[in-house]
Order: structure tokens, then sequence, then C-alpha cells
């Protein structure tokens, strides 16, 4: 019998139903493949073990036959093909378990594969965009809290503006269409702040009593 962790949400990536009025505009994931490039560093980990096997097979052919020499590099090429792996599957997870929702009023994201949190930042806590975008159109929007929002950098992970670790920046990291979405939410972030906020006044008889 299949089970999802996720079936008891109303709306996916939603912990309760949206108020009335408000609007998604868009929903989506990370690209896992980008994601594992940009967020677990897959680049650089397989360049790390290539080299470790050149320099291997460079300090031994001198030493052994040539097909001994490969041989002695060889593990290091396994070794590098399963932490690859591993980075990638962390990736896909990651990604797979992961909803990011824009509407007309907030950015709402549902992040973590083993531990699931959801995050729900209004405008009104949003001072500040920024997009990095890359090559394909993916790319990343950091958002930048204001007022007495505090977020951990370990629990949002990698979900998360990289190195700014003190004051955390929460990103909708490596999606596509990262542009079409930065304008999305700008437009939404504008029009939601500019809207005056009514505060309901004392009738005159009230404040005359008083």
């Amino acid at each position: 019998m299949s089970h999802d962790d996720f079936e008891i949400e109303p709306v996916e990536g939603l912990p309760e139903e949206p108020p009335r009025g408000e609007q998604i505009l868009w929903q989506g994931r990370p690209d896992w493949w980008q994601l594992s490039i940009e967020a677990l560093s897959l680049k650089w980990v397989a360049g790390y073990f290539a080299l470790l096997a050149i320099w291997r097979f460079l300090s031994s052919v001198d030493l052994m036959p040539l097909g001994r020499a490969i041989g002695s590099a060889v593990p290091f090429v396994l070794l590098g093909l399963v932490v690859c792996g591993l980075l990638m599957l962390v990736a896909y997870v990651q990604a797979r378990a992961t909803v990011y929702t824009v509407t007309d009023a907030r950015v709402v994201m549902r992040i973590g594969a083993a531990l699931t949190i959801t995050l729900n930042l209004p405008y009104t806590q949003v001072g500040n965009a920024m997009l990095d975008l890359r090559k394909g159109g993916t790319g990343t929007i950091a958002l930048e809290t204001i007022g007495e929002t505090r977020l951990s950098y370990l629990v949002c992970w990698p979900h998360v503006r990289p190195w700014h670790i003190k004051h955390t920046q929460p990103a909708l990291r490596c999606i596509p269409e990262a542009e079409k979405v930065a304008r999305l939410l700008a437009e939404a972030a504008e029009a939601r702040v500019s809207v005056p906020q009514v505060s309901r006044a004392l009738p005159r008889t009230a404040v005359a009593a008083e």
C-alpha cells in the first residue's frame, strides 16, 4: 500500500486552505540537478576525486606496469562515483519533498526531507528579494526578512542564501523560470505592501464618553 506523508494537506505545499480572496500565483520545486551542483557542490566533489585518481596514476606509472598503475587509481574513481551518487540522491529527495508557493499575500516554503517544516513569509515581513539567475533559466530568489523574523540557517538549509548565516535569508533554490517567478513575486509584494491598512475607529459617542 502506498503512503503519502503529505496527503493531509488541503492544498499541496500549504498546511491549510488559503484565506478567502488569497490567490496562488505559482508553485514549484527546485531542479534537483541544479540543486546538487549549487547546494551540494557536486562538480567540486567530482573534481576532487578526479584529481586524486590522476595523482595516484601519475605517482605509480613510473613504478609499475601501465595496467597496474591504472588499477591503482580505480578505487578513487569508484569512491568518487559513490559519493557523487549519494549527493545526487540527497538533492533529488530534497527537491521532491519541497514545494514553494507564491501567492498574492505571501511566500510559503514547505521544506525538509527528514524534518519537514513550513515557512510562512508575508510580504510585509520581506524587506528585499534578490535573484541569482543561472544559465538555462534556473535561479535562486533569496528573501531578506525584516522585523522579528529569525530563522535557523541549519534548519532551513539548503533553502537559504549561501553563507548568510548570521542573518539567514530563506531562498527559493534552483527553480525553473526563475526570472518569471521573481517578476510575479515582485509585483505581488508591491501590490500587497501598498494596500492601506484600515483599522476600525471608535464611534463618536464612545470617544466623547471617554
